[in-house]
């Protein structure tokens, strides 16, 4: 340090960045090094977000790498990604600004070699088993014969040559074929939805429903076989409502959907032998059948036949038991008359006899009708007393009543003058109570002008009208003055007096 201040540094001159400014030049960086890749690697911390983009990591002994592939990627894949598998990722390496960090966009992923693909067919087998899809107590047998049969499989392939051929050769029947890929991103699903479709058919309707479904392939390899061994493949197998044939690959190729289905083929080929029997065998059997069958029945009829001979001669003639029974039937015909006669005779004899212990109706009438008169002389005689006994009751009533009556006639006009008398007695006493009284010795009640009384000097004012009342009517007023305490007379003026107005009694003084 001098005078001057520090000594300038040489890295002064080196350009200063932004975090966004060096984070931008990396990523170009690293892109245009790193345009397209394939990483081998193992699959871990596999997720799938919302969006429906994939996010997991590679990795191997040495290093992790992050990986991204986005929804519309995604939805295109072979594989779909699991953790544990070993694949071969191909894409772009970026960086993401966001967590300082680099990572591949992929575009495609493949299974990094054989080892790989049979690692995850064992372990999917082993999922599937343990939900029961294998077990072969939910298999369903498959039809005898069946009317439809339907199909799942390429239409351009040799399989449906081969399978139409078969079926034409050993017992025709009627084919629907559903048109599928066998091969590629999109086949599981098709086959999937082939599946289901067939199962969705209605019985009766115009496109009829299978009897029984064959899914078919020819041989290729691993990769090749890989959509039937997809779980959508194999659950939409075990589903199926209609027995299902499966015949994938050559008889070596063993996939997932065989273990689902309920018949497994080697060869499409052989799918056809199992669906139908061979149509001449089957005619030889029932000509067989049929041959073995009547000559049984003429067998039977033969034994049957010397059984029956062996059994007549042990009975008797039926001539001789028909002339015996003719007999017998003639001899019960004659004691039957005979017993008839003799019936009628023994029950003639006891209607007589019973005739003659009856009495003759008109000595019956004559006994009824005296017991009547009887009885209606003993009837008047009891209804003569008994209204007899009534009128004496009801005459007894009649005077005690009457009695009742007198009673309380005498009982009611002595209460009235009771009552009579109380009540005058109690108004007189009201009447030395009301204030009528009090006026009738000279004095005034006065009230104003709302027929209010008026009780002390103090409650009038000058001008003031009054109403006066006397014992024999009523006078009106006007109040001129107060009072004083002194007692003073005015002079009556002269003239008549107002109409209504009642004379001043001499012995009453001025009022007001």
């Amino acid at each position: 340090m001098n005078e001057r201040g520090p000594a300038p540094r040489g890295d002064q001159n080196i350009p200063v960045f932004s975090v966004g400014e060096i984070s931008a030049a990396l990523k170009r960086t690293v892109e245009e090094a790193f345009r397209l890749v394939r990483v081998r690697g193992e699959v871990s911390g596999f997720k799938r977000a919302h969006s429906g983009h994939l996010y997991f990591t590679l990795k191997d002994e040495d290093a992790v790498l992050s990986a991204v592939c986005w929804r519309g990627v995604a939805a295109r894949l072979k594989l779909a990604p699991e953790d544990g598998l070993e694949v071969i990722a191909t894409g772009r390496i970026t960086t993401y600004a966001g967590r300082s960090q680099y990572q591949i966009i992929v575009e495609s992923v493949e299974l990094a070699g054989e080892g790989a693909l049979l690692k995850l067919l064992e372990e999917r087998k082993k999922k599937l088993a343990a939900e029961g899809l294998f077990d072969a107590a939910r298999k369903k047998p498959l039809p005898f014969l069946p009317e439809v049969i339907g199909v799942v499989t390429s239409p351009t392939g040799a399989v449906i040559s081969d399978i139409l051929h078969r079926l034409e050769e050993r017992f025709p029947r009627r084919v629907l074929l559903w048109p599928v890929t066998v091969q590629g991103e999109s086949a599981a699903a098709e086959i999937a939805r082939a599946i289901e479709g067939f199962n969705r058919l209605e019985v009766g309707a115009p496109l009829p429903r299978p009897d029984l479904l064959i899914v078919a392939r020819g041989g290729g390899s691993l990769e090749d076989l890989w959509p039937f061994n997809e779980e959508i493949v194999v659950r939409a197998a075990a589903r199926s409502a209609i027995p299902l044939i499966s015949a994938i690959g050559h008889e070596t190729d063993v996939t997932l959907i065989d273990l689902a289905a309920d018949k497994r083929a080697p060869t499409p080929s052989a799918a056809a032998e199992i669906a139908v029997p061979v149509r001449a065998d089957l005619l030889e059997s029932v000509l067989g059948h049929g041959v073995r069958l009547l000559g049984a029945m003429n067998r039977l009829i033969e034994t049957r036949r010397g059984e029956v001979k062996g059994l007549a001669r042990g009975l008797p003639d039926p001539a001789a038991l028909l002339d015996s029974a003719s007999q017998r039937l003639d001899d019960r015909a004659e004691r039957l008359a005979n017993a008839w006669g003799v019936s009628l005779e023994r029950r003639r004899a006891r209607v007589t006899e019973l005739g003659l212990k009856l009495r003759h109706p008109r000595e019956w009438l004559a006994d009824r009708s005296g017991r009547l008169k009887g009885a209606r002389r003993a009837l008047r005689f009891a209804m003569a007393g008994r209204l007899k006994a009534e009128r004496q009751r009801i005459g007894h009533e009649r005077t005690r009543v009457l009695n009742l009556d007198q009673r309380l006639g005498r009982a009611m006009a002595g209460h009235l003058e009771d009552c009579a008398q109380r009540l005058k007695q109690r108004s007189g006493l009201l009447e030395s109570y009301s204030y009528r009284g009090v006026l009738k010795r000279g004095f005034v009640l006065a009230s104003d002008e709302g027929g209010r009384p008026v009780t002390s000097a103090a409650a009038t004012r000058p001008g003031m009208a009054l109403g006066l009342r006397f014992h024999d009517g009523e006078a009106e007023a006007t109040v001129t003055g107060k009072a004083t305490g002194k007692r003073t007379a005015r002079k009556k003026p002269p003239g008549k007096a107002k109409p209504g107005r009642a004379k001043k009694s001499p012995a009453q003084g001025e009022l007001l």
